[in-house]
């Protein structure tokens, strides 16, 4: 079914600029102009690759669109896993693949940059490009209203992005893994009052 009217109206979209609406309006508006079938499926648009399947709908019921996204996101998890876990010499995880091969580069890529906040940009801008990817070519089709709901997701990750208080937390949890590994400190009291 072609949704020329929405997909009409809707601002246009650019990762890195706000959003020119939430998530939850978006949705709103869709279940106006959305058949029910497909208003019914927008709960299938999720960052998170492993909460997709609502408990009533079985794993081959999932349209291609959500299909392919739920591959190529779990294949960039798994491969940050795997890439995490051999730099602090932990056993990598047995379900890694490098299909689809771009979300392998960009996990590679990514465990790569010495920044967290650039990594998570990075990793966000490569999810963009898939999405579009997996929108089609079809303007005014279903997927590109559950596109647009996905990047408006992750608009809303990146606008909570804030690198002051991540780089303080970051601080604060690295000084207390380096007191913890410095262990205990035995107090020895002198004349003057200073630790020994």
């Amino acid at each position: 079914m072609a949704y020329y009217y929405l997909v009409a109206q809707l601002p246009s979209l650019s990762y890195g600029q706000a959003a020119p609406m939430g998530s939850k309006a978006f949705i709103d508006l869709c279940k106006t102009a959305l058949s029910a079938e497909d208003s019914s499926l927008l709960g299938f648009c999720t960052l998170d690759p492993w909460s997709f399947v609502p408990a009533a709908v079985a794993e081959s019921a999932v349209p291609e669109f959500f299909a392919k996204w739920y591959a190529w996101e779990r294949t960039l998890r798994l491969n940050l896993a795997r890439y995490r876990a051999s730099r602090v010499k932990r056993d990598v995880p047995a379900d890694v693949n490098d299909y689809p091969a771009d979300a392998a580069a960009a996990a590679k890529a990514a465990s790569a940059m010495d920044s967290p906040l650039e990594a998570e940009i990075f990793l966000d801008e490569a999810r963009w490009q898939a999405i579009e990817a997996f929108q089609g070519l079809d303007y005014f089709d279903r997927n590109t209203v559950y596109a647009y709901l996905l990047k408006l997701l992750l608009m809303e990750r990146r606008s909570a992005f804030r690198a002051d208080e991540g780089f303080s937390e970051y601080k604060g949890l690295y000084a207390a893994v380096m007191e913890a590994a410095r262990g205990p400190v035995s107090e020895t009291s002198t004349e003057s009052g200073e630790r020994q």
